[in-house]
């Protein structure tokens, strides 16, 4: 944990004005960082500045918020509310036309039926089939819906307010005290862990080294020795795929 967090001495400790500008100089590399990633999936459109702006707002959320007592690092939960608010300030602007979402959608129902036809993660050339085109026009709609692979949480109608919070609490490795919510974070862990297995490995493999490495498209495309390109192709597959497991996933828990 870098020297400055050690500021922190309990969830309710104030820190002054210059301590906060010092934390916030500190971390801005990680606000750049994370708004890059955000960015090449995004129009060109969008001001990257834009997107800084909202990400250094996140990261003065989490000094206000950060409790040292939780079994998480700041610099974990840093990145997950500054992330957090660049996707907050891109859902407000509603910068995703309806009918990419619905490009999207249709892209995710020929998986889903291809899926319980065949009780495996369908290939490229299964789901061309199915949507009756080449791959050229398939690698166009993945191109089309790369932005809607951002993972929202609030895009799915079928999350409540608990699915929420357990999801956040999730992705914050948060220690979580009531044996209910441990449950549901097993589950849900469970979950992702299980459709993450079953894609198929190149796939699997992007998406390691882009959230475990922290290594950029280009430099993926490096190391699987393919084009950016179709490594931002293999990742808007994987994203759209546990995009829909989770919300199969909470639509199943309501049934129940």
């Amino acid at each position: 944990m870098p020297t400055l967090a050690r500021k922190f001495r309990g969830p309710t400790k104030k820190i002054d004005r210059r301590t906060k500008e010092k934390l916030i100089r500190e971390y801005s590399p990680l606000i750049k960082f994370i708004a890059q990633k955000i960015a090449v999936r995004l129009p060109s459109n969008i001001e990257f500045d834009d997107l800084v702006s909202s990400g250094v707002i996140g990261l003065m959320d989490a000094i206000d918020k950060y409790d040292p007592t939780r079994d998480n690092k700041f610099k974990t939960y840093a990145e997950f509310r500054i992330r957090g608010a660049i996707l907050d300030e891109l859902r407000a602007q509603d910068w995703v036309p309806r009918s990419v979402r619905e490009k999207a959608k249709q892209l995710e129902r020929a998986h889903l039926r291809l899926e319980q036809q065949l009780g495996r993660a369908p290939t490229e050339d299964e789901i061309t089939r199915e949507l009756q085109i080449t791959k050229d026009e398939y690698y166009d709609l993945l191109n089309q819906v790369k932005s809607v692979s951002i993972l929202s949480l609030d895009e799915a109608g079928s999350f409540n307010s608990t699915d929420r919070k357990s999801i956040l609490s999730l992705l914050e490795s948060c220690k979580i005290p009531s044996p209910i919510a441990e449950l549901n974070l097993k589950t849900l862990k469970g979950v992702i862990t299980k459709a993450i297995e079953s894609l198929p490995e190149k796939q699997r493999l992007v998406l390691s080294l882009y959230y475990y490495e922290d290594l950029n498209l280009k430099e993926i495309g490096e190391v699987l020795e393919v084009t950016e390109s179709r490594v931002s192709q293999l990742h808007t597959q994987a994203i759209l795929w546990l995009r829909r497991k989770l919300r199969a996933h909470f639509d199943d828990e309501q049934v129940k």
